[in-house]
This record gives structure tokens, sequence and C-alpha cells, in this order.
């Protein structure tokens, strides 16, 4: 058994860099858990986790996390620990079939300890924040203000938003500025009609010059084995008729951007939109045909090369309007097919959330358009002190991405795996 525990070990400590091994049959097991894997994974990875400290007080750098194999073989796992208050343990479940995944938690032999493993990285530089996987970008989040190119209006100017967003093999997904919207930004998330202190403020229109949204600084950046994430502060800033300003809005902008640990053709990340009243004075997000969350889709995009499948089976043509758990957009770009699926959670307001897609005639070319709208048909009232969450998941793919694909990933972000200690 201690031969066994040690080879389990010499392959924990190759694949996760340990810098020293010392007295590895020291190693003690802490906790069995099982994943509820029940229903089809279909293909798609998703993320796990368990309060920790519901388990062990042990420190972070003496867990090890082994995967329980058919046959008793244990294989090495990396997981990440979130200390934003109680301690989380995350780790991915690869796709599998069968009802369950079976996991030991260990503690590592004493002396021995582990290098740092940021397989996926966050790195601010320039204005920029870039994660990515090895070598290949993902994302990028732009907190330096880019502005419009010369003789453009420069009320144009943004910062705080999300381009490139990239395919798993390079593709560029996004697009900023286009001559025919100059205030659209990538993956970007302002509002539209605000009432704010009896007057209506537009923060997406820049050129109206009523309002904007910008970054004001990080909250944190993490790197790590399972995931990347920053979390952004952002003000929603009004423009007063006189000529001053005031922050009507604080937003937190949480990305994490999930390492995909099975396959090179897909990865996902979760956008968490926090809201709060940045004054004592309420602000009411009025009905409005777009605003929220919105994805400018890369010019190579038209109606002869892309598609749009929802959760309702609405396509390009019928989707404007309609209500969706899911969107899937997707098309031939860059002598590839890439896309992304966007996925919207059950606690959001106005769930299912109603959808804005341009029509198959938008510029004359059918540009692609995308924006889960919850203030579409229905007013949204924010009172002072008091936070406003929105949660989405965005599975970015290669290759064509099916509608059985799109609700499994949907099922494991709107009701996450149960994770169960056994013994």
């Amino acid at each position: 058994m201690r031969r066994y525990l040690l080879l389990c070990l010499l392959s924990f400590a190759a694949s996760h860099g340990w810098s020293q091994l010392i007295n590895p049959a020291a190693a003690r097991w802490i906790a069995t858990l099982e994943v509820d894997i029940s229903r089809p994974m279909n293909g798609i990875a998703m993320p796990a986790e368990i309060d920790l400290d519901a388990i062990t007080f042990l420190p972070d750098s003496a867990l090890a996390l082994l995967q329980i194999q058919s046959g008793g073989q244990k294989l090495p796992v990396p997981f990440q620990i979130d200390q934003d208050g109680r301690r989380t343990l995350h780790w991915m479940v690869a796709p599998q079939s069968g009802k369950k995944v079976s996991y030991e938690l260990i503690q590592r032999p004493s002396g021995s300890y582990a290098d740092p493993d940021d397989s996926i990285r966050a790195v601010a530089d320039n204005g920029e924040l870039t994660i990515s996987n090895g070598d290949q970008h993902l994302l990028e989040y732009v907190y330096k203000t880019i502005y419009p190119p010369a003789g453009i209006d420069t009320a144009y100017k943004r910062s705080g938003f999300i381009h490139p967003l990239w395919s798993p093999h390079g593709q560029i997904l996004t697009r900023i500025q286009a001559p025919d919207h100059y205030h659209h930004y990538g993956v970007w998330d302002p509002w539209t009609h605000v009432l704010y202190k009896g007057d209506t403020v537009d923060f997406w229109n820049l050129k109206d010059r009523k309002g904007t949204v910008r970054f004001s600084r990080f909250a944190s950046i993490v790197s790590g084995p399972v995931f990347a994430q920053y979390a952004a502060l952002q003000e929603h800033v009004a423009f007063q008729k006189g000529g001053g300003e005031e922050v009507a809005m604080n937003e937190i902008q949480t990305v994490r951007v999930y390492r995909s640990p099975d396959s090179k053709d897909y990865y996902f990340f979760d956008l968490t939109i926090q809201l709060n009243c940045a004054t004592p004075n309420p602000v009411r997000l009025l009905a409005y045909r777009y605003g929220g969350v919105g994805w400018r889709a890369t010019a190579d995009w038209n109606k002869d090369n892309s598609e749009v499948l929802t959760s309702e089976g609405k396509t390009r043509k019928t989707a404007d309007g309609s209500k969706a758990r899911w969107c899937i957009v997707q098309g031939a770009v860059g002598g590839d097919y890439a896309g992304a699926e966007m996925i919207s959670y059950p606690g959001n307001y106005n769930y299912p959330e109603p959808l804005r897609v341009w029509p198959d005639n938008s510029n004359g070319r059918g540009d692609m358009y995308a924006n889960f709208s919850p203030t579409k048909d229905i007013d949204w009232p924010l009172i002072p002190g008091h936070n406003y969450v929105l949660r989405y998941r965005w599975v970015v793919f290669n290759g064509h991405f099916s509608k059985d694909k799109a609700e499994s990933a949907w099922e494991y972000f709107a009701t996450p795996a149960k994770v169960t200690i056994t013994h």
C-alpha cells in the first residue's frame, strides 16, 4: 500500500512541479468526495467546488487531490483554493460517463511542498489585462481609455471592456468601434435608458454625452492551475447639464476563466456583474430594447456564414425579442468555425432573459450583435444600500456547437453538480 501511495505522490509531484518531496509514505487521508454527474455532460467539462473549511483546517499548502479511477488507480488533479471568506476548494471534472466521480483529499507528506502552478494566468500590463492558458491568449480586458479613430468625435472614448475575445484556436470573435456604431466595444455592459435624480441618463450611446462607464481600479487579479480571474471596479458616470459629472452606479465586474482539462477546442468563463447605487439616490433602469451585456461580434460574420440558436429553438430570424436560458452565436471565421454560447443564470433579473439580436439584414450584410437585455420589457429599480447581481457563463469554442452541448453546459451552470463528503 505504501509503495502504491508513493507512486501516486511521485506522479502528482511530476505534474505539479514539486521541487522537494520528503517522506511520501507519511501522506494522510482526509476525506473522500463524490461528484454527481448523473446528468449528461455531452463532452463539456464542469467546475466542482466544496467548502474546504467544513472538511479541514490544514493549510492550503499541505493538501493534494486525487481522482479515484475504476480499478482503484488514483491520479492527481489540479485544484485551486479561493480565500474569499471561507476557503473554497475548486477543481475541474473532465467529461465522462457514469453517475459519480470520486476523489480523495489527502495531506501531503511532511516536509513536501509545491511550487505555484499558474497554468492559466491573468497579467495586467500597459492598460490591458490578458488571460492566457499557456501560450494561448483567451481574452483581454482593456482598462485604459481607448479613443476612436482620428477625425471621429472623442465622446466615443471608453475603458472597461473585453476585446479581443479569442476562440481556443486563436480567432478573434469581437469587434470594437465599428464605423456603424463607434460606441460598440467587444463584450461590454452599459445601460441605455436610466432614470437618475429626475433625469434620463444614457451610459450606452456615448455620442449623446449623457453618461459613460469607466474603469476605476482592480479589486483583485488571480492566476492558478484551475482558473484565472479579475475583479474590476467600473463607474457608471452621469454627465450633468452644467458640465460636471457624478458616479451614479458602482459595478464590480468579475471574470473567471476556467482552464479546460480535456480539450483545446473550448473553454469557458463566468461573467458576474454586481451593481449598487453610488449615492443616496435610487437608480431605475428603464425598459428599453437593449442594455446590459452586449457582444459586438467579429466583422467576418454575416447572414450567410453565421447562425444563432437559442434554448427555445429560435434562430437568427426569430431570436430578437424572445426570452432564452442560453443563446449560441457561431460561424465561419479565419478559415475555421467558432463561436460562443451565452448562458444566463436562473437568479438573474427577469429570467429567462429577453434577447436583442440584430436582424439578418443589419448594415445590409447581416452583421452580428447579440445581447441579453433583462430590461428589454420591464424596468429594474435599484435601491441604495442593496447589491444587484447578474451572472453569466460563456462557453467559447471551435467547431460546431450543438443544442445538446449547450443544454448540458446550461444545466451544470444553473444547478452545479452536487459534491458529497462520503467519509
